[in-house]
């Protein structure tokens, strides 16, 4: 079912939502179509639109906030098995072809506040980060049922991006006032961004990427969130809510629980995936915060490689009613990951659908989105 903008802001703000909402957030781990193909899947279930899948149209604002004007990246080495790139900040970067999509960068720019002073003009606030044509191409995708969505960059991610992991939270304590500038410089953007936008076009959604966490939990605490972090989401989110927005979507992977309610304070109101293996629990978090937090994903992508008894077991706790009155969309906490018998998927697809009260799949129908962008 294609969803219009207005029952999806309804649904994911415990409103009136025509019915629950299952969709598959982000598709299949390279090699899986492989694996389904010699299993019988069609082209369309490659595709993820022969499975009838809800969604909801998504469109940019027309506003960049992250890096722009940023150069093009060098391919430095090529083979079958892998790509090395010097990419956009600089970093030699390396895309290992057969198992992943995003490439692992090698080294990084900012080691010092000297360096984040040289890259800071990639960050920095110019007039022509907003796109007249592509916001008003927005505002006329929104009155035809699409969610405008405009993507601020993480707080976290962009110190991770900039430093790597280790430098980055080390930095929180010998480098204060480095993590102090590069925050207030997506501060400044951001707001100027969103402001300029927002007398144009209601934005729908704010989302910021984070992946701050593993299976033990977030690489930074709510201490350096509300230090650091808080600052700069409240200004934008306090900006674009004052002009009618009413989602604060959040990505990260990982075990968020001992942040959830420093950024909850930040006014991010979604969340997602919830891994299940990182020991994230949809059901848990709906009982401990409520209408307070919104959650896609959320069901063990794991259990698609067990048995059917299983996957009935997940499904029936995690549709259970408290889940299905608003706030959830329903969905796998990732990737499909490849093992995936493709007769599990379909059965997790049909089975899910049966505990919602949705009709049986219609293979005629098509359209897919990914919901968490």
């Amino acid at each position: 079912m294609k969803w219009r903008r207005e029952q999806y802001l309804d649904l994911m703000t415990f409103g009136h939502a025509p019915r629950p909402m299952f969709s598959e957030l982000f598709g299949p781990l390279i090699g899986l179509a492989e694996e389904w193909r010699a299993q019988g899947a069609t082209e369309d279930e490659i595709a993820m639109t022969g499975f009838d899948w809800d969604y909801v149209p998504f469109v940019d604002c027309g506003g960049i906030c992250g890096p722009f004007n940023v150069p093009d990246s060098v391919v430095l080495e090529e083979t079958d098995a892998y790509r090395i790139e010097r990419d956009y900040l600089g970093r030699t970067v390396k895309l290992c072809k057969g198992t992943a999509t995003i490439p692992l960068p090698l080294d990084f720019p900012v080691k010092t506040m000297d360096d984040w002073q040289k890259i800071r003009p990639l960050y920095a606030f110019c007039e022509e980060r907003i796109d007249p044509g592509a916001v008003q191409r927005a505002r006329a995708a929104q009155a035809e049922g699409a969610i405008v969505r405009c993507e601020i960059p993480g707080g976290w991610d962009t110190a991770r991006e900039l430093m790597g992991e280790e430098a980055a939270c080390l930095a929180y304590y010998t480098q204060p006032d480095l993590m102090h500038s590069i925050l207030e410089t997506l501060r400044d953007t951001s707001t100027r961004v969103l402001e300029r936008v927002a007398e144009k076009v209601t934005i729908d959604q704010l989302y910021a990427h984070e992946d701050m966490a593993g299976k033990s939990g977030p690489l930074i605490g709510p201490q350096q969130v509300t230090q650091f972090v808080a600052p700069y989401y409240r200004a934008c989110w306090e900006l674009v809510s004052s002009r009618g927005t009413r989602l604060f979507n959040q990505d990260s992977d990982g075990n968020m629980t001992a942040v959830i309610n420093a950024f909850l304070d930040c006014g991010v109101n979604v969340m997602h995936p919830f891994e299940p293996a990182a020991g994230m629990d949809i059901v848990a978090v709906r009982k401990r915060y409520g209408n307070r937090l919104a959650v896609l994903g959320g069901i063990d992508k794991h259990v698609l490689r067990r048995s059917k008894a299983e996957i009935d077991r997940e499904l029936e706790y995690k549709m259970q009613p408290l889940m299905r009155a608003g706030g959830t969309v329903f969905g796998l906490d990732h990737r499909i990951p490849n093992g995936t018998p493709l007769e599990n998927y379909r059965y997790y697809v049909e089975r899910g659908r049966e505990i919602l009260g949705l009709p049986p799949r219609d293979p005629a129908a098509r359209g897919w989105g990914r919901m968490a962008l």
